[in-house]
């Protein structure tokens, strides 16, 4: 049961598998994009912390009184 093509059959195969690997080029684009937007926004963050950690006062605690 082998199918045979034409050239028109194979041309079509052809230009849907290039429309796809474009397809998935720009998503992997968009997907680099998003993925230095969150390591951008990470860092950030990582920074924001270690200078609200930096600007922490530790108050004395009284454990012994009730």
């Amino acid at each position: 049961m082998s199918r045979r093509y034409t050239k028109a059959d194979l041309e079509e195969i052809v230009y849907r598998q290039l429309e796809n690997l474009n397809a998935m080029h720009d998503l992997l684009s968009i997907m680099k994009v998003q993925n230095d937007l969150i390591q951008s926004i990470n860092q950030t963050l990582r920074e924001e912390i270690g200078q609200f950690k930096e600007q922490q006062f530790k108050y004395p605690t009284n454990r012994g009184s009730k």
